[in-house]
């Protein structure tokens, strides 16, 4: 195939977005093409099987099909040009909307659904990746559509009726708790934890971006039901949410000093909250501070001696920050200090410590109204002149210059 490079690249991404693709030739059972783990809700309907058989049999080429399901799950199936044998390609199960609890109990009690078969479901549905219309993903598809067919306008998008599916006898209505419902459930939380798992290896690499995709497909099923209070759940999850972050910026190299003042400024801040939206706000912002917070105090990449001295510069700007002093500090020579400060950093621990000084100015005088003789102290310099000197040198402007520069913008 001409375009098998592209194929794999297009794979690769839908796997990182959590997205199922596979391959099958238009003969194959549809129960081949359903997600293993939904398969065990359904009875062995061979009226629903021929109908969608049939489709599939009969699909055109240059068109990519819409499968919209009445249980809001949906798929992307397409026929591969140039393949040996007919291939369809399908992507999904993906939702549009996020599902919630009240969706999964009008279905159950809609199809008959017991409610074992509900707790299966309900852990199904968090597996899901959530995706809108405008997401990137689409045009990633799009674009690959036009290479395999001929460019632009080469090919058409057609919505599947949700009747080829008869929904009156679709799900299993004998309660069961056997073994296989048993595995499926396991295999579930297996997901859950490794989707949360997902969350804390983004933070620990300050991957804001990741993160911020991952939390967009966040369905409201992944807040397990403790009590009746629905806030009352979600706070209860913000809080274990908060402790797992703080473990993963931990990991990301993030001295306890920075992760102890933000994590308890967050609980406080959770049990304030009263709403469902604003803890979903709140959730979605501690993510991304976290992140921030790798980013910017990550000393994982140096050794103790070095990521010691970084703290030690950070967490006290108006400090005494001479060479000597952190040597001392850590009861070690001065020289030593420098020449190891050096060779991982790039920067001379004097140079360094001005750099994070003039960082800090610029954060006072752009968010607060400071005079600029206090800033100067904030940042550990007594003598405002020589502070002025120091950060025109830096940024090219004085301090009033640059509290000016950022109120124009």
């Amino acid at each position: 195939m001409f375009y098998e490079s592209e194929l794999r690249f297009l794979c690769e991404i839908l796997k990182k977005c959590r997205v199922k693709v596979s391959f099958h030739s238009p003969e194959d059972s549809i129960m081949k093409v359903l997600d293993d783990n939904f398969k065990i809700l359904f009875i062995d309907d061979d009226k629903n099987n021929t109908k969608i058989n049939d489709f599939l049999m009969e699909i055109n080429t240059n068109t990519i099909y819409k499968l919209s399901t009445p249980f809001k799950l949906n798929y992307l199936f397409f026929l591969l040009p140039h393949t040996t044998n007919d291939t369809i390609m399908t992507i999904g199960p993906f939702l549009s909307d996020r599902i919630d609890n009240r969706f999964i109990l009008e279905i159950g009690e809609k199809y008959f659904v017991s409610p074992t078969k509900q707790k299966i479901l309900k852990d199904y549905y968090t597996s899901i990746p959530v995706l809108s219309e405008s997401d990137c993903l689409f045009t990633m598809i799009d674009t690959f559509a036009e290479r395999i067919w001929g460019g632009v306008g080469s090919f058409n998008m057609v919505d599947t009726n949700n009747d080829l599916y008869q929904t009156s006898q679709i799900f299993n209505k004998v309660v069961s708790d056997n073994q296989d419902d048993v595995l499926v459930n396991m295999k579930l939380m297996e997901n859950r934890y490794a989707y949360e798992n997902e969350i804390m290896m983004a933070v620990s690499l300050g991957n804001e971006h990741k993160v911020a995709h991952i939390m967009s497909s966040l369905s409201a099923t992944n807040f397990d039901k403790r009590t009746s209070d629905s806030v009352r759940n979600l706070k209860n999850y913000c809080i274990v949410m908060n402790t797992l972050l703080r473990k993963a910026a931990e990991d990301g190299g993030v001295h306890p000093i920075y992760l102890d003042e933000q994590s308890s400024s967050y609980a406080v801040r959770i049990e304030q909250l009263s709403t469902t939206d604003s803890v979903h706000d709140l959730m979605s912002e501690m993510l991304k501070s976290y992140c921030r917070l790798v980013r910017k105090h990550s000393t994982k990449k140096y050794s103790s001696t070095v990521q010691k001295t970084i703290t030690l510069i950070n967490y006290n700007l108006s400090s005494n920050l001479t060479l000597s002093s952190l040597a001392k500090t850590q009861n070690i020579s001065s020289g030593y200090l420098s020449t190891i400060f050096k060779k991982e950093t790039g920067k001379t621990v004097t140079e360094y410590v001005i750099d994070q000084r003039v960082s800090h100015a610029m954060r006072l005088l752009s968010s607060t109204r400071l005079q600029v003789q206090t800033v100067a102290l904030h940042c550990g310099i007594m003598d405002v002149q020589y502070f002025s000197k120091i950060f025109k040198k830096k940024t090219g402007k004085t301090p009033k210059e640059f509290r000016e520069s950022v109120k124009m913008n």
